[in-house]
């Protein structure tokens, strides 16, 4: 089989969805506003993604979530609600604009490189196709057509859309780009990870 083919992505149709609205029970602070280098942990994420041409960007968001510039935020309601919420309102965003597919992005990610993500878009295949890491593990970023979203909308608790991608076809993850802030001490390893880049 020839080799996916990722010079030129086609990003026509599909919405960005950004959740960002996480509680950080774990972190003993907001997660999403704390210095990463120079900036919150949220605008990393969200910098990235402002660089690639998603049609439309919406981020799901907390009134402690910083600024995110470029996206439309909508917010979490009820603010306490579980991750399930938050994507169900993003991928409701996007079905309102016509949206043919919703990439999902977490805020809390901020090593995710943009190749990772126009990878993704390449080998996308209008179905769905998700992240993995090395050990395997199907994750976000994933991109989901419009036949999954009615199931993206109906969702329950804090799992995400986890069991929808468990066959679903992947991109494997650079190296060390995978891990999310749930800690003080992801933080710090995130930011050595940022700091060695430079």
């Amino acid at each position: 089989m020839p080799s996916p083919d990722f010079s030129a992505p086609d990003f026509s149709g599909i919405a960005l969805v950004l959740l960002a609205a996480g509680k950080a029970s774990r972190f003993g602070a907001d997660k999403l506003a704390a210095q990463l280098i120079d900036r919150p942990v949220a605008r990393h994420a969200a910098d990235m993604l402002a660089a690639l041409p998603f049609v439309h960007r919406f981020a799901i968001v907390r009134e402690q979530t910083p600024p995110l510039p470029g996206c439309t935020c909508l917010p979490l309601d009820p603010p306490d609600a579980p991750q399930s919420r938050s994507l169900a309102t993003g991928v409701a965003a996007a079905r309102r604009v016509g949206a043919q597919a919703v990439l999902v992005a977490l805020a809390d990610m901020p090593l995710i490189p943009a190749s990772h993500i126009a990878a993704l878009v390449s080998a996308f295949d209008g179905d769905r196709i998700a992240s993995r890491d090395a050990a395997g593990t199907p994750m976000p970023p994933a991109l989901f057509g419009a036949r999954h979203f009615a199931a993206l909308e109906v969702l329950l608790g804090d799992r995400g859309a986890g069991a929808l991608l468990r066959d679903a076809p992947f991109v494997t993850l650079p190296p060390g780009t995978g891990h999310d802030i749930d800690t003080p001490d992801d933080l710090s390893r995130a930011a050595r990870q940022l700091g060695q880049g430079d």
